[in-house]
């Protein structure tokens, strides 16, 4: 099969899709393998890494959606890599549709497989290839959070772990999954005074395991969020529902009766963000104000550390890239029920029924489609 990795465009994405040895494995099994050049620089990988792994580099994006059969990147395809999908063809990244209907629309019209890494499934009941990113962008956050609570920045003017004599911020976090037990990790760390919000018991028992009594835990109800937030310097909003929109935790009427200069860093921006005055940013312009509250919601927020990012990333999604390319995309899916779950779009029709109900669309059984 021939493999594509186009150069990300979305602003300040510096990840890449295949690292060199990723490529190498690819081409010691026969398969081909393109990519763009520079994709890589980003992320500190050369041309002539790449070259040296066998792939052949070419000059535009234009060349990679022409040619490859399986198209392998980092973030979601931008417009004006949408036009250049085609019928027949594989597209293997993160996606988040539900709260992207242009992108759904012109996935279905494409006819192209599209595969999103955040929705593939785990035998252990994970999301093997979200993880990696979760586990970074909730290591960032605290970090991001108090760049965001300088005064020059628009916050309070708090420092996230105080000094003796001055008590240390107090951080929310919504969420105890993933990205939610590494942004507790990092918080407390720190030496913030860190709470976790989440509805699952099982969840609280394991943050409380884990931290002791560095990290309260509180269950998630509307009064228990309003108050906490109230309380709070920061707020990292991490909920999650695979493939679905994520639930607005934050009202705005909570964000109005938040302390002047507090911070909402929202992780689960890629899905819609868990705050109802959230909306997406960049790495350019990564911040705005609502009623005094600083909202720090980048859909790309792993990007900035690139290299980490890229290799974590590759790790997982190594043995997909080489199932699909070793036995094409009906045999692939046919064969492993986990990566099945990842196909959301399949020549024009809807495959994830969480995408479907979001977006009011018609779900089609990918068993269905692929006839297996």
């Amino acid at each position: 099969m021939l493999v594509g990795v186009p150069k990300e465009i979305k602003d300040n994405e510096y990840r890449v899709g295949l690292v060199p040895a990723s490529v190498r494995e690819l081409t010691a099994k026969g398969h081909g393998v393109l990519v763009q050049t520079g994709a890589g620089l980003g992320a500190g990988l050369t041309n002539a890494e790449y070259e040296a792994a066998g792939a052949k580099i070419v000059a535009s994006a234009e060349e990679i959606f022409a040619n490859a059969e399986l198209v392998v990147k980092v973030k979601e395809p931008l417009a004006a890599e949408r036009k250049l999908l085609r019928r027949g063809q594989i597209l293997f990244t993160y996606l988040h549709l539900a709260p992207d209907p242009q992108q759904t629309n012109d996935l279905i019209e494409s006819g192209v497989s599209a595969i999103a890494y955040e929705t593939v499934t785990s035998p252990y009941g994970g999301l093997p290839l979200l993880m990696p990113m979760s586990e970074v962008a909730g290591r960032m956050a605290p970090h991001v959070g108090a760049h965001c609570l300088e005064k020059g920045n628009g916050g309070r003017g708090v420092l996230l772990g105080g000094v003796p004599g001055v008590p240390a911020a107090s951080v929310v976090i919504l969420g105890g999954g993933v990205a939610g037990t590494n942004a507790a990790f990092i918080a407390a760390g720190i030496g913030a005074d860190v709470v976790v919000v989440d509805r699952s018991p099982e969840a609280l028992r394991r943050i409380a395991a884990q931290f002791g009594n560095r990290v309260r835990t509180l269950y998630s109800t509307r009064d228990a969020v309003e108050a906490a937030c109230r309380d709070a310097d920061l707020v990292i909003g991490t909920v999650l529902v695979p493939g679905a929109a994520a639930p607005k935790l934050v009202t705005s009427e909570t964000v109005r009766t938040m302390k002047s200069g507090s911070v909402i860093v929202d992780v689960a921006i890629d899905q819609g963000g868990c705050a109802e005055t959230s909306r997406p940013t960049t790495h350019s312009h990564p911040t705005y104000v609502v009623d005094d509250v600083v909202h720090y919601c980048v859909t790309n927020m792993p990007g900035a550390v690139a290299r980490t990012s890229t290799f974590a990333l590759n790790n997982m999604t190594m043995p997909f890239v080489v199932a699909l390319a070793d036995s094409g995309l009906r045999v692939a899916l046919g064969e492993d029920e986990h990566l099945r779950n990842g196909l959301n779009v399949h020549e024009g029709r809807v495959t994830h029924r969480a995408v479907a109900g979001a977006l009011k669309l018609r779900y089609t059984a990918p068993q269905e489609v692929l006839r297996i």
